[in-house]
Parts: C-alpha cells; sequence; structure tokens
C-alpha cells in the first residue's frame, strides 16, 4: 500500500513539474497536439443551457483556462473557479482572465481537494486521464456529490481503445498527424515523453463509472480516435 501511495504522489509531481515546464507554449501547441481542435473544443460548449444567471462553473485540471475560456465566451456573466497541479499553467490563466474579476485559482491535487461548495458545471480538459482507475471512480462520485441539481458534467479527455489493436490505431494515427503538424523535432518529443504519465481507461468503462456514480443522460457525444467528450447530468 505504501509503496502504491509513493508511485502516485511521485507521478503527481512528475505531472507538476511537466506541465510546469511546457505551461509557456501550451496554448500555441494545441492546435497541432489535438487535429481535432475545433470540434473538441466547441462541441462541449454547444451542450450547455445555463439554468441560472450567473452559474457556478468548476474546471478541474483547468491548466490554463483553455476550456473555459470557450464557455466563457457563451456564459460572461459565469463565476469561475480553477483547479490544477500546476502553479505555472494557473499563471497562464490568469494572464488570459486578467480582465474578468472574481475568477478563483485553487494549486492543488483535485483528486484530493475538499470542495466546500457545489457548481452548476464541471468541465475538464486532458487530465483525468492522468489519474488512476481507481482516482477516476472516486472523482466521478466527487463530481456528482457537489453538483447543484441539474448540473452537468463534462469531460473531454483521452481514452484508452477498446482492444489492443484499436489502442494501436488510435496512438499510430495520431502521431502520423503531429509528425506532419509543422511543430518542431523537440517539441514533438516533449509531447510524447508526456503521454509516459498517462493512465487512460477506455471510453465505455468510464460511461459506466458515471453511470454508476449517479449520473443520468450519460454518453459520448464526440470521438475522434483516442480523443472523446464524455457527459452527464445530475437530475
Amino acid at each position: 500500500m505504501e509503496q502504491r501511495i509513493n508511485r502516485g504522489v511521485n507521478m503527481k509531481d512528475d505531472i507538476r513539474a511537466k506541465f510546469n515546464d511546457v505551461s509557456q507554449v501550451y496554448d500555441g501547441q494545441r492546435r497541432q497536439l489535438i487535429p481535432c481542435f475545433d470540434d473538441f473544443y466547441h462541441i462541449p460548449v454547444s451542450l450547455i443551457e445555463p439554468v441560472t444567471e450567473r452559474p457556478k462553473i468548476l474546471d478541474i485540471g483547468a491548466g490554463t483556462g483553455l476550456l473555459t475560456s470557450f464557455f466563457i465566451e457563451k456564459i460572461p456573466t459565469a463565476q469561475i473557479t480553477l483547479i490544477d497541479l500546476s502553479d505555472q499553467m494557473l499563471e497562464m490563466a490568469k494572464r488570459r482572465f486578467s480582465d474578468i474579476p472574481g475568477v478563483e485559482y485553487i494549486v492543488d491535487d483535485y483528486a484530493q481537494y475538499d470542495f466546500q461548495q457545489k457548481y452548476d458545471m464541471i468541465i475538464s480538459a486532458f487530465s483525468i486521464h492522468h489519474l488512476s482507475d481507481e482516482e477516476k471512480i472516486k472523482l466521478y462520485h466527487k463530481c456528482y456529490s457537489i453538483l447543484n441539481p441539474k448540473g452537468i458534467f463534462i469531460n473531454c479527455d483521452q481514452v484508452l481503445g477498446e482492444t489492443p489493436y484499436l489502442d494501436s490505431l488510435n496512438k499510430t494515427h495520431w502521431r502520423e498527424s503531429i509528425e506532419k503538424s509543422g511543430l518542431s523535432q523537440a517539441d514533438i518529443s516533449a509531447a510524447y515523453d508526456r503521454t509516459k504519465l498517462d493512465r487512460e481507461a477506455p471510453l465505455s468503462q468510464q460511461l459506466i463509472w458515471l453511470k454508476e456514480a449517479g449520473f443520468t443522460d450519460v454518453d459520448c457525444v464526440y470521438k475522434w480516435y483516442f480523443f472523446a467528450v464524455m457527459m452527464g447530468r445530475k437530475v
């Protein structure tokens, strides 16, 4: 048990360090590293219908606030909370939202953090796949518990292929795409290196976990190879 806990702590330290290192160039590389960028970031926004004039949005693993920025375009009155392990990524988010008052920034591990309020929307992009399966399950239960009634949870993330063949197909296609993206070889190598931190789970399994956590209307609303947008509602 102690060895497993230490491994988890060490991995969180590695995640923090690697994303601190890439914080300055992270946003600029998104389109090259995510071939389906436009659909991947705009479809989640199309899913939401605010239930209040000033809905509370929690972005877990928020990084530079890129996903949140699309939500703010649709709901400029939203109350925003961003949480991430990487202080440097959140520094970039503070620059992005410098003209928006009242944004809350939390430098912490959202899988362990004790949230003291409830939210109308919980969103996430490219973060939950860093958690172990056990942590994912606990997080989905936590997200359900801190959502208000009629709240929505949206997870835009990488998923493991349903079979080894499909996973290999997905990853091969992604590698072929980014090799032609125009990124420097150093940036591509750094992206490959960050995949060592990935602990993806199959999409089908994660949809089951969301249902078991209590969510209804659970679905994958978009998928491009191993990029998937999952959702669930609390009714």
